[in-house]
């Protein structure tokens, strides 16, 4: 496979962990598919109006834990990619943090109180922070090389 071989025989990890987050993203739509038939909120509507729905918080809370890692994608896709390229391990262990993380934020965020997303959710903000480094590290040394 071309190009493959420039790329750390370690940078599988990386390529693994994404795959992870994969069925995370797959896990979290069924969750918001489920709510959507359990709060009675059809489509396209993305958010159920109070007014209108007495189970409103919930499915929103629901619907929001997931729109939030959809928003957060791009970001842990670019920093995994980049910064695995010079440290693959560090970004993948750094990857399975943030991936369990968005798993505790998303049911934190299901049960309807958003404050409880953050328990153990927080913690992906800590794991981004370290593949921010990791992809400056890269970014530096492609510069430096």
């Amino acid at each position: 496979m071309a190009g493959v071989e420039l790329l750390p025989r370690e940078y599988g990890y990386v390529v693994l962990v994404l795959v992870f987050y994969c069925f995370i993203n797959f896990w979290m739509t069924a969750q918001v598919g489920r709510a959507r038939k359990k709060y009675n909120v059809s489509y396209p509507t993305l958010y159920a109006s109070e007014a209108d729905n007495k189970d409103a918080k919930l499915f929103n809370c629901i619907q929001r834990g997931h729109q939030n890692s959809l928003e957060m994608l791009p970001v842990f896709l670019m920093l995994m990619i980049l910064g695995g390229i010079r440290h693959p391990v560090i970004a993948a262990s750094l990857g399975v943090v943030y991936c369990i993380s968005r798993i505790f934020y998303f049911d934190g965020y299901s049960t309807g109180d958003p404050q409880k997303r953050l328990s153990i959710g927080r913690y992906g903000f800590l794991a981004l922070f370290g593949l921010i480094i990791c992809t400056i590290s890269c970014g530096v040394g492609m510069l430096t090389a």
